[in-house]
C-alpha cells in the first residue's frame, strides 16, 4: 500500500517515517518548498532522537519520499493522512481548523479511486464529519463510503520518545463512521505490524476517537497540576512531594507517571488541547470545570516561579546575574511552544535580573521568542559569574554537574531547581543554598 502524509511537522514527519519503517510506501507532502528540499538533503526541521537516521534509512530503501506536489501523492494512495497544525485560535482558544479544511479540499480534487482520508491532527469532536462534508462539497461526484471514507486516528506521541511511542504504542485508536468496513480493513492493514506485538487496536465511532485524544491529554494535564498543587502544600506543612508522589503512585489505580512537581506543563499539546476541550464543552452546554481550573492554575504557576526565584535571591533581583538552564518545554526536543521558560525568563528580566541562558537543543528556537537575555555557549559558560542558577528543563546533562567547578565559576551560591533533579543534601554539601519544589530548602552546614 502507498500512503500520503500531508504535513511534515512533528506528527506528520514522525508518523510518515515510522509507517515507512513498517514497510509502507510513504510520500510526505508539504507546501513549504524549503522544508521539502531540506528533507530531501537529510536535514530535519525538528530535533527528535533517532529521527534523522530513521528518515535516511527509509529514503535509501525507497519507501519514503518528500514532495511539494499534493496531487500525484494523493492519486492512487490507499490512505491520505492529514497531519497539519491545529493551533489555538486567537480570541476564543478553539482549535484553528483552517489548515485541516484547506488540506481536505485540496485532497478532494486529487482523489482517484477509493481512498481513506485520515485525520491525524488533533481535532475537536465533529471535525471528521466536517472533513467529509468539505470533500463531498468539493467533489459532488464522490459518494461517502463508495469512493472515500473519513477516519480519525489520533496520535499519542511524546516529544523526545516519539519513534518508540509509534513503534510500541500503548494502543492505537481508530474512529470510523457507520458502514465503513473498507476503511477499517485499510487501517488494519496499515497497523498490521503492531498485531505481532499484541498492541490493542481500538475501533470506535469517529466522535469517540476524537474525544479520546482530548480526554487523555487533559487528564494528564490534570495529573500534573494536581501534584504541583500538592507540592505547594508540602512546602507549607513540611512534607516531601517526591515521597508523596511515590506513595500515591504505587497505587495501581493512580500510577507513577506525570506525578513530578515542576513549573507547569507546556508544549504543543496540553495547553491548546485543554483550551479546545474547554471550548467544545462550553459550546455543548456541558462545561468541564476541572479542566478550566487546571488550565488557569497552570498559567498562573509559570509566573509564580519568577517570584520563587526572587525570594530565593533575597527578595530582589535588581542587577543580579542569573544562569537559566533549560528553555524547551521538556528535554530531548527543541520545541519551545508554551514552554514555562517563555513566562519565567521575561518575568525574571522584568524584575531587574541579568539573565544568561543555555539549552542543549533549543537555542535557535528560543532566539525567535525570547529577548533581552545573554546567550551562553554551554552549561558552564552560563554559570560563569552568576549569582544564582535556575533549572527550568531537566536535560540529562544538567543532572550531573561538577559542583566543585560550578563553585569556582559562580559568584553566588543560590540554586533554584524547578524540576527537583538533585538531592538537596548533595548540592548543600557543595556549599550552595538549594531551593526546589515541594521540599524544604537546604543550606550549607
Amino acid at each position: 500500500m502507498r500512503i500520503a502524509m500531508i504535513g511534515t511537522g512533528y506528527v506528520g514527519l514522525v508518523s510518515g517515517a515510522c509507517f515507512s519503517e513498517f514497510g509502507t510506501n510513504v510520500v510526505c507532502v508539504d507546501k513549504d518548498a524549503t522544508k521539502i528540499e531540506n528533507l530531501k538533503r537529510g536535514q530535519m526541521p525538528i530535533f527528535e532522537p533517532g529521527l534523522s537516521d530513521l528518515v535516511a534509512n527509509n529514503v535509501r530503501a525507497g519507501r519514503l519520499s518528500f514532495s511539494g506536489d499534493l496531487k500525484p501523492a494523493v492519486a492512487g494512495a490507499g490512505a491520505v493522512f492529514i497531519a497539519v497544525g491545529t493551533p489555538s485560535r486567537r480570541g476564543d482558544g478553539h482549535a484553528d481548523l483552517s489548515y485541516v479544511f484547506a488540506a481536505a479540499e485540496e485532497i478532494a480534487h486529487a482523489l482517484s479511486g477509493y481512498t481513506v482520508i485520515v485525520t491525524k491532527s488533533t481535532v475537536p469532536v465533529g471535525t471528521g464529519r466536517q472533513v467529509a462534508d468539505v470533500i463531498a462539497k468539493a467533489r459532488p461526484d464522490l459518494m461517502l463510503g463508495r469512493d472515500f471514507d473519513v477516519v480519525s486516528n489520533p496520535e499519542f506521541l511524546r516529544e523526545g520518545s516519539a519513534i518508540s511511542d509509534f513503534m510500541r504504542p500503548d494502543r492505537v485508536v481508530i474512529g470510523t463512521m457507520s458502514n465503513a468496513d473498507r476503511a477499517r480493513a485499510v487501517m488494519r492493514e496499515l497497523y498490521r505490524p503492531l498485531y505481532l506485538s499484541e498492541t490493542p487496536v481500538l475501533f470506535t465511532k469517529i466522535e469517540t476517537s476524537e474525544l479520546i485524544k482530548y480526554a487523555a491529554n487533559c487528564f494528564l494535564a490534570t495529573k500534573i497540576t494536581f501534584i504541583n498543587e500538592i507540592a505547594d502544600l508540602c512546602e507549607a506543612v513540611g512534607a516531601d512531594v517526591q515521597e508523596v508522589s511515590n506513595g500515591i503512585g504505587l497505587d495501581g489505580r493512580i500510577g507513577k507517571k506525570f506525578l513530578h512537581a515542576g513549573p507547569g506543563y507546556g508544549g504543543s499539546c496540553f495547553p491548546k488541547d485543554c483550551m479546545a476541550l474547554i471550548r467544545t464543552a462550553r459550546e455543548t452546554g456541558t462545561p468541564i470545570t476541572i479542566v478550566e481550573t487546571v488550565s488557569a492554575i497552570n498559567d498562573a504557576r509559570k509566573l509564580k516561579m519568577a517570584d520563587r526565584v526572587e525570594s530565593a535571591m533575597g527578595g530582589s533581583l535588581t542587577c543580579k546575574r542569573l544562569a537559566v538552564l533549560g528553555l524547551t518545554f521538556k528535554p530531548n526536543t527543541d520545541d519551545m511552544r508554551d514552554s514555562p521558560s517563555l513566562a519565567i525568563v521575561p518575568a525574571l528580566v522584568s524584575k531587574g535580573a541579568v539573565v544568561r541562558v543555555y539549552d542543549p537543543e533549543g537555542m535557535d528556537e528560543a532566539r525567535k521568542v525570547i529577548g533581552d537575555v545573554e546567550w551562553a555557549s554551554d552549561t558552564y559558560d552560563a554559570l560563569d559569574g552568576a549569582d544564582g542558577v535556575v533549572f527550568i528543563t531537566e536535560w540529562n546533562e544538567f543532572r550531573s554537574l561538577d559542583w566543585a567547578r560550578v563553585a569556582k565559576l559562580m559568584r553566588g551560591r543560590v540554586v533554584v531547581d524547578l524540576r527537583n533533579i538533585y538531592a538537596p543534601d548533595r548540592v548543600a554539601d557543595a556549599g550552595f543554598t538549594y531551593h526546589s519544589l515541594g521540599r524544604a530548602s537546604v543550606s550549607p552546614q
